[in-house]
């Protein structure tokens, strides 16, 4: 396959809910470290930047195989969106728009459980459905409510003809995990999602993000066990005289 995207991972310094966050130990490696390991594991995937204000980060993703690209403060604060470093980082890495990839993949520090082939995986359903942008998911069967004015109001069902979860329409929670889109598009609309828009759905697990400490404990539980159950099937499809060494 061809190496045609770089990957971007912004990470501050600074986080309200878990001070530290990006760096916070997670099963061994500070948190970002996990996806610019996904990042590298991509076949799609030929640059790996994180964009960073935080000396200390840039150091961890110089350690892990990442470029550090540095975050003006301006774009670095508490309410900063995503798209302000995504669009200064590709502007700092690739001053020369012609040298440009024709895809940019845009991953969240905060989502470290993914499988190996997930950004492949969501690349590949891009290019097959001929979109501009792609969004990670992951499939919600709930009932949802809002308030307005007071008063408590239905958003997907009426609950005079309650339906059961299964025969609700297909919806999709979006996850966060990841992005996949056009870089074109991106320096265009200065927005991640634009154009004709694609779905990549991953299950529930893969979709855990982190922002308190409790999230940190629950996604190293689950990523743990996923962990071993990958594990005990790999040594169960070994063959019996390679098992039994």
């Amino acid at each position: 396959m061809t190496a045609d995207a770089v990957a971007i991972i912004p990470a501050r310094g600074g986080s309200k809910g878990v001070p530290r966050k990006n760096l916070r130990p997670f099963l061994g490696e500070p948190l970002v470290a996990h996806s610019i390991r996904h990042a590298l594991s991509s076949s799609r995937v030929g640059r790996v930047v994180v964009s960073t204000d935080d000396p200390e980060i840039a150091e961890a993703a110089a350690a892990a195989g990442a470029e550090a690209c540095t975050r003006p403060a301006a774009i670095s604060g508490d309410a900063a969106p995503s798209e302000p470093a995504l669009l200064h980082a590709v502007e700092a890495v690739y001053p020369d728009a012609r040298t440009r990839p024709r895809l940019v993949v845009f991953l969240q520090a905060t989502s470290p459980i993914r499988d190996p082939g997930d950004i492949d995986a969501a690349v590949a359903e891009l290019d097959r459905t001929r979109a501009d942008s792609l969004l990670s998911v992951c499939p919600s069967h709930d009932f949802h409510w809002t308030l307005r004015d007071g008063h408590a109001l239905p958003l997907n069902y009426d609950p005079a003809a309650r339906p059961r979860r299964q025969d609700l329409p297909p919806q999709f929670r979006e996850n966060g995990s990841l992005y996949v889109m056009k870089t074109a598009g991106l320096m265009e609309h200065r927005c991640r999602l634009f154009g004709r828009v694609a779905l990549y759905v991953m299950d529930q697990v893969r979709s855990f993000q982190i922002d308190t400490l409790e999230d940190f404990h629950i996604c190293e539980a689950l990523a743990s066990c996923r962990s071993g159950s990958q594990e005990r099937h790999r040594v169960a499809q070994m063959p019996m005289e390679r098992a039994e060494v």
